[in-house]
């Protein structure tokens, strides 16, 4: 039996290597093309100076979003533990946290964070 997992294991990384070098034969590889082989990142031309301007309301909606996208993935135990806990217990909890999702859009909103046209 442990010879024929050690003979089969052979096999397949005997294999594995061949299929390897086959792709790196066939595959086409252009040195030629810059443009492909530079880095690419979020529209900024990675040859130019680091220290462009860069749009403070763009960043605080980005943080924003992780915020909330946060706050969603909080939500779903919640829900699954509305089954397992004190009624009481559980809808207090879930207030308590609503609150603080609440006073931190006011928040946005009196900063105008959520006004997108500007």
């Amino acid at each position: 039996m442990i010879i024929i997992i050690f003979f089969l294991s052979i096999l397949f990384f005997i294999i594995s290597n061949i299929l390897m070098f086959i792709s790196i034969i066939i595959s086409k590889k252009t040195f030629l093309d810059r443009e492909k082989c530079s880095p690419f990142e979020c529209g900024f031309d990675p040859k130019s100076s680091a220290r462009i301007p860069f749009s403070l309301h763009f960043f605080l909606i980005t943080v924003i979003f992780l915020i909330f996208d946060v706050e969603i993935a909080l939500i779903f135990p919640m829900i699954s533990s509305f089954l397992m806990t004190n009624f009481m217990i559980w809808i207090n909890v879930s207030m308590f946290f609503f609150l603080i999702l609440l006073i931190g859009l006011y928040h946005e909103w009196n900063q105008n964070m959520l006004n997108w046209m500007n």
